[in-house]
This record gives structure tokens, sequence and C-alpha cells, in this order.
């Protein structure tokens, strides 16, 4: 029977990778030779995917017949571990004044496409990627000793043998590599790299576990932008490539598949309808209401500027994964991981503050009022800063890391509040303000179970359905990226304004 059931797991490893590449594949196909993101088609692809799949009794809410598909969509910190990387490396690069060197042709991808949209290495990527979130995974849980939590744990050796082996010695013949056997053996180490990195912030979460509930994203963040600002010269191996690639698109693709099963269900517990209606309304007020304040008083209306800005003021898990997938530009890729990583420099108040308040059952409203005041000191110097550009690179860049730190504080805090005040359970507020903002960093906090075990198992379905704002998102960013970078005001102004009147009215429905 043990041999049936690791066959059992082949086969959904199998199911697995065919349903998520091909769902990106599909994806990266219909937006084949405009500018938008493929992300926008993966949002209502997984949704309506795995809502069938519940309602053709194939699966059950929370797809526990598709446990592969399910394992991915928590592997997010492995995703954002190669994000906080190269976000580190780029501040170092920033702040430094030495002339890193680098080699251009360490690594030339092939532009032949195998698939209409899709390169050959890029296709190569999307595999790899998804056979290293498996593999990574698989092999952290059996290190840290935790198969009896996970379905098909029994077989995880096997996984992540097979997955690790096959991403190892996956490389697209077609790219140009200068030095093969480095560029493989780079792979090799960045897969040991962020093993170590998951395990030892997931040690580091429960060493401080009897003192605060700081999540294991916390510490993975500061050990991979450690790392980052250590190693400024790394050139990327295939590991990191493929990650900063595909990781993003394919975690959010099995997230949603989950969300989409508990489509049905969800809306009959009772006040998810609220968190469902600030998650809606928060993504246009936060996403519109900050492109706003760029565009009209920060007179930063470029794409350069608006989408790593929004990308790490919000911490958003889709603008950030079209970003570093190049869906905007070489400019805005190069950007989007310093403003990511800039806010998780202020998550110590973020993470500690809010573990204080889930351990007490409601939200420190004493501590979070002056941050919000040192968010908007912050918003105010950024846009004086991106005022005063005219252009400068350097300019931009300080002033979208003030801005993406101060929006973060003001967006995550003023959630938090807001939804306290109008009486809001600190578990529901959790779900609404990682749904609101798209935040990776709460989504990965709440599914961890720092907000309970309740908000955990909801939170993909809630964070899912909130992504039905990000067609209107993604369609704005495309529409600038075919119109010389520049974002349609009238159509800013009209869904800020429109997104302000939806959390007034969803804070009032509570």
């Amino acid at each position: 029977m043990e041999q049936v059931s690791h066959l059992y797991a082949f086969n959904h490893f199998v199911i697995a990778i065919a349903a998520l590449t091909i769902m990106v594949l599909v994806a990266r196909t219909l937006v084949a030779g405009t500018k938008y993101s493929s992300l926008l088609v993966i949002v209502v692809f997984g949704l309506a995917l795995g809502s069938l799949l519940v309602h053709s009794d194939m699966a059950t809410p929370g797809l526990e017949q598709f446990p592969v598909v399910a394992l991915i969509g928590q592997t997010t910190v492995i995703a954002l571990i190669a994000s906080f990387f190269v976000g580190g490396q780029e501040i170092r690069r920033l702040l430094s004044k030495k002339d890193f060197d680098e080699e251009c042709d360490f690594f030339s991808p092939s532009s032949q496409e195998v698939v209409l949209g899709t390169s050959s290495t890029q296709l190569t990527y999307i595999i790899r990627a998804f056979l290293l979130l498996i593999g990574i995974q698989t092999a952290d849980v059996l290190i840290s000793d935790r198969t009896t939590d996970f379905a098909l744990g029994d077989s995880f050796l096997l996984l992540s043998y097979i997955c690790l082996a096959l991403a190892f010695i996956l490389v697209d013949r077609k790219a140009v590599i200068s030095n093969k056997g480095q560029y493989i053996r780079k792979g090799l180490f960045e897969v040991v790299a962020i093993i170590v990195v998951l395990n030892t912030s997931l040690w580091l979460s429960n060493v401080v576990s009897s003192v605060i509930g700081l999540p294991q994203i916390f510490f993975a963040m500061i050990l991979s932008s450690g790392l980052g600002a250590v190693l400024p010269k790394w050139k990327h191996g295939p590991t990191m490539n493929a990650l900063l690639f595909a990781g993003i698109p394919l975690v959010l693709a099995g997230s949603f598949l989950v969300g989409g099963s508990h489509m049905v269900e969800a809306f009959g517990i009772p006040g998810l309808q609220s968190v469902i209606v600030y998650g809606f309304s928060g993504q246009i007020f936060w996403m519109f209401g900050g492109l706003a304040l760029l565009i009209f008083v920060g007179k930063s209306n470029h794409i350069r500027n608006l989408a790593p800005g929004l990308a790490g003021g919000l911490s958003h898990s889709g603008l950030t994964g079209a970003c570093t997938a190049g869906d905007f530009g070489r400019t805005a890729a190069s950007r989007a991981p310093i403003m990511i990583n800039i806010p998780f420099a202020g998550h110590i108040f973020v993470f500690t503050i809010l573990a204080a308040s889930a351990e007490r059952g409601s939200l420190m409203v004493g501590w979070t009022l002056p941050l919000l005041l040192a968010g908007t000191t912050f918003v105010f110097l950024a846009l004086k800063s991106l005022r005063a550009a005219n252009g400068c690179e350097k300019t931009e860049v300080k002033g979208l890391m003030l801005f993406s730190l101060g929006w973060q504080i003001m967006a995550v805090f003023g959630s938090f509040t807001l939804l306290s005040v109008a009486g809001m359970s600190l578990e529901h507020a959790s779900m609404s303000a990682a749904s609101g903002l798209s935040h990776f960093g709460l989504f990965a906090a709440v599914q961890e179970g720092m907000f309970g075990s309740a908000a955990a198992s909801l939170i993909t379905f809630t964070f899912a359905m909130t992504f039905l704002v990000h067609p209107f998102v993604f369609a704005m960013f495309g529409k600038a990226a075919e119109s010389n970078g520049k974002m349609a005001e009238k159509a800013v102004t009209a869904l800020a304004s429109a997104g302000l009147i939806g959390v007034v009215s969803s804070t009032l429905m509570i």
C-alpha cells in the first residue's frame, strides 16, 4: 500500500504541474502582443477553475483532492525570498559608491517563441519554477520534521528528489550561457541557500514565539535581504531567474484555484461579507488613491514610477509579480525589488504590533495612531522629492523609497485601525487588510496562522476574490504602457473616488 501512496502522490504532482503551467501559458498567450500582464488572466482563470472543480463534484472546498495544487499556494515565502534577495542587492548597489562590474553576457536568454507569447527560456523558467517551489517546500518540511502536517507528507522525500533533480538539469539549450557548469552550480547553491533561509527563519520564529508571534516571513525577509546586501555582485543562476520570472504567478495560480473552490461556501459565513466588501473597496482606494497622489501631487505620471511605487507601497503581490516578470519594462523591474524591501524594514513595527494585538485579541490602537502620523510624514516628504525630481533617477528612487514606506504604513495600519474602530474582529480585519491591499506579507502571515486557524483557512478565498479588481488595475497599467508610460488621469481620479466611497460605506456596514 505504501507504493500505491507514492504513485498517488506522483499522479497529483503530474496533474498539478500540467494544470498550473498550462494556466500560466494560456494567460501569457492571451496577452501576447499587448502591454497587459498575464496575471490579469490568471486571476479570473484560477477563480473560475477552482469554482468549477467544486461545482462538478471533482473536489471539495479547499481542494483536498488536489494536494499538490494546494501545496503550491503555500509556497509564498519561497517566491518572495528571491525578490527580497534582489531587493537587498539593489539597495546595496544604490547606497554604495562602488562600481559593481556586471558581466551582462553571463546568461543570454533565447527569444525564440515556442508558445505564443512565451520563449523557450521563459517556458523553461515556468517549468523550473514549479519544480523548485515544490522541491524546496518539501525539502524544507522534511528537514524541519513537519511531514505529518501535510497531505502526501509520506511522499515528500520522493517529491523533493524528483523536483530538485529535474530543476537542476533543466536548462534551455537555446539560451547562450558563457559557463554552463558554473551556471548550474549557481542554481544548486541558490536552492541550498533558500532552504537554509527557510529553516532558519522558521527556527527564529519559533524561538521568539514565547515572547511575540512574529511570522516566518518577517525573518525570511531580513535574512534574504541581508544576503542580497552582502552579495551585490552575485549573478543570478537558474534558480533565481526562474523564481523571479514565474514564482509569484505560479503561487498566485495555486492560491486562486484554492480560493475559487471556497467561493460558494464562504459567502454563507457570518461577517465574511464585510471582509469581502472592504477587500474590494480597499483594493480600489489604496491602489488608485496612491496612484492619484503620485500623479497629481508628486507629478510622477510614468509607469517606471507608478508600478514599483505601488508594488512596494502596498506589498502588492500582483504588481510585484508583474514588475519582476518584466511586464512593465526594465526600469520598473529593477526598481520594484528595492521598493518591496524598503517597507519591510518598517515591518518590525507592523508584525510586532499585530502579533501583540493578536495575542491580546484586539488592535493596540494607541500604537497605530503615531505610526499613521509617521507614515503620513513619509508620504509628504516623498511627494515633495518626486515633484522636484525632473526625471533624475536617483531623486525618483529616493522619493519612491519614502513613498513605499509611508504608504505601506498608512495602508496597513489605516486599514486595521479603521476596521477595528468600526467594530470588526481582529481575525476578520486581518483578512480584510491583507485582501484590501493584496499584501503578500500579511497574506503569508495570516496563512501561517498568526490570526487563528479560521482566518488561515479562508484567506486564500478572500485574497483571491478581491483580485477580481485586478482586471481594472492591470488594464490601467497596460493602457499606460501602451501610452508611453502615461496613465489616464481622469480614470485614476474616478476610481480613487469610488474606492474612498466604498471604504467608507463598507465600514459603516460592519
